[in-house]
């Protein structure tokens, strides 16, 4: 992968995170850097998994199903990242 490879990647991220959350239902306790690091890393392994399945990811055009992939591993990824990482409520003494 070539540095305009992984610069285009990181770009795609941001915008792939964002909608991934945005297709992720009620409210994800996590922020929106984390959020991008999940969008970035979703398009690298989205583009392994496409490519895995036989889908072509060197076209002339726009790679639809190629992004449709890494958008589903983004949602996937904010959901399982915001059910790990929420916040909790404070218990215990501090409890009023």
């Amino acid at each position: 992968m070539t540095i305009t490879g992984i610069i285009s990647a990181i770009l795609i991220g941001v915008v792939v995170g964002v909608v991934g959350r945005l297709l992720v239902p009620g409210k994800q306790p996590i922020g929106m850097l984390l959020t991008i690091l999940v969008g970035i890393v979703a398009a690298f392994l989205g583009t392994a998994l496409a490519r895995a399945m036989g889908i072509p990811t060197a076209t002339s055009g726009v790679d639809w199903l190629e992004l449709l992939v890494q958008v589903v591993v983004a949602a996937l990824g904010v959901a399982l990242v915001s059910t790990l990482t929420g916040r909790r409520r404070r218990t215990g003494l501090l409890r009023r």
